[in-house]
């Protein structure tokens, strides 16, 4: 069986980063504080028992670039990751996020996704500009 096992997004701040999913979106953090003491060399939250987004600081740029070995990779933003959860989570993200002032006013009806159609979406940008879709399946 195939998954997807981790998104890498590119950040400038850590701590503001991982306030953001953890707290604003309701991702669980994974290794913030090993990150904080300087063992572990990025944070990551979790999306799912087995998906997570790594957060890499764009300090790591060259140092990711020269462990892939593949030169211009880095550093460049995704065009967006999707999140699929229940309504009810759906639309408390929703409230959360507006309650914070992050625009969620590109909605979506009737889109496709992995699960087939959703009913209803919306995207929202992250501190660093990163976009991120919300949807719900029925």
């Amino acid at each position: 069986m195939k998954r997807l096992d981790h998104i890498v997004l590119w950040i400038k701040d850590p701590q503001a980063s991982m306030d953001f999913y953890s707290r604003v979106v309701g991702l669980a953090p994974v290794r913030f504080a090993e990150f904080a003491a300087g063992e572990a060399p990025f944070p990551s939250v979790r999306v799912c028992e087995d998906s997570i987004i790594n957060l890499l600081p764009m300090t790591n740029v060259s140092g990711t670039e020269s462990f892939t070995k593949v030169v211009g990779s880095a550093g460049h933003p995704v065009n967006h990751v999707c999140l699929a959860m229940s309504r009810s989570e759906y639309e408390a993200l929703d409230r959360r996020l507006q309650e914070q002032g992050v625009d969620t006013s590109a909605r979506l009806h009737h889109s496709y996704g992995a699960r087939g159609f959703a009913p209803q979406g919306f995207y929202f940008a992250d501190p660093d500009g990163n976009v991120v879709e919300a949807r719900y399946y029925e």
